[in-house]
């Protein structure tokens, strides 16, 4: 068939597919002079936990990768570049009846289609809020947990995952709603849910990169096909933010078996291009490969120095 044949019978665009992260970053890595390829982690199965509770009668917690708000360590505002020195490598935890600055100067977020000006997007709080208070859900956990965002497997599944376990048993946590950003993100919360459902919390992932979600097989996972730093709806539309968290919790309350994947209604745009611009090096000219090389080069020395602090 012809393009002129296929547009008269109404097919979308080859481009308007879920974005593929894994060889995406890796062709990107490979542009930039890296050349031993990130191995992501990949399980076949996953663990499940059915809700012991009706959701009405839960208590739900969040765990998010965004980091506090902190002034003193540089550029953490909307759409500023990859700031290493705001990471922080350890869980912590907040408490759900305050209001929090939370922030994604993480690497690899789409700075170019979004702006990363509400974080209502990335840290759905108030939503969870409402719905207690609405009850649709039993109650709002006392706290929730920031997972660090670790490249390592390992201290993610023998550190961090076990230390979030921990505090979410201290709260009586029922369910875990989990909302990641950036590549690496959607991996360590992926990890993370496995843990938490084999020691039996329920959870469900909200996420916006589905082949690294489904690579590491979690329990559920809510996919909205939206650009990076977009896991919890579009930004300044709260209809958006509450139906995309509606349908996380049908999808934990439903799920008939691990490895459900819901995939949302919602659409970022009817033009794809967002996914053509990711990451693309083959839209990037030379000396911007350069340049993010040395810029890359310079965030790894400033954030190892920083998890040597914090260690």
């Amino acid at each position: 068939m012809t393009a002129t044949s296929d547009d008269k019978l109404g097919f979308a665009s080859d481009e308007d597919v879920p974005l593929p992260y894994m060889a995406r970053t890796r062709d990107y890595y490979l542009a930039i002079g890296y050349d031993t390829p990130y191995r992501w982690a990949h399980y076949t199965s996953a663990p499940f936990q059915p809700l012991k509770k009706p959701l009405d009668q839960s208590r739900v917690t969040i765990i998010t990768t965004a980091a506090p708000y902190d002034p003193t360590k540089g550029d953490q505002g909307p759409g500023a570049k990859y700031n290493g020195g705001a990471k922080f490598y350890s869980v912590y935890a907040g408490d759900t009846g305050e209001t929090h600055d939370l922030r994604i100067s993480h690497i690899a977020y789409d700075r170019v289609h979004t702006s990363a000006e509400d974080s209502g997007t990335w840290f759905p709080l108030p939503q969870v809020l409402r719905l207690a208070r609405e009850g649709r859900i039993g109650e709002v956990a006392p706290r929730f947990f920031g997972a660090p965002t670790n490249r390592s497997h390992r201290v993610t599944i023998e550190s961090d995952a076990p230390e979030i376990l921990a505090r979410c048993r201290a709260d009586g946590v029922d369910a875990a709603v989990l909302v990641p950003n950036c590549p690496v993100c959607h991996q360590t919360v992926s990890l993370v849910a496995r843990h938490l459902e084999a020691n039996g919390i329920a959870t469900v992932v909200m996420g916006c990169a589905k082949d690294i979600v489904e690579h590491v097989a979690v329990p559920r996972f809510l996919f909205s096909d939206f650009p990076l730093g977009n896991s919890a709806g579009k930004p300044h539309d709260i209809p958006s933010q509450a139906l995309t968290l509606e349908l996380a919790l049908r999808v934990l309350e439903s799920a008939p078996g691990p490895q459900t994947t819901v995939r949302s209604p919602l659409r970022w745009s009817d033009d794809p291009i967002w996914k053509r611009d990711y990451s693309n090096p083959a839209l990037l000219p030379p000396e911007e490969l350069a340049r993010r090389r040395a810029e890359f080069d310079a965030q790894k020395v400033i954030a190892k120095g920083n998890r040597e602090g914090a260690a």
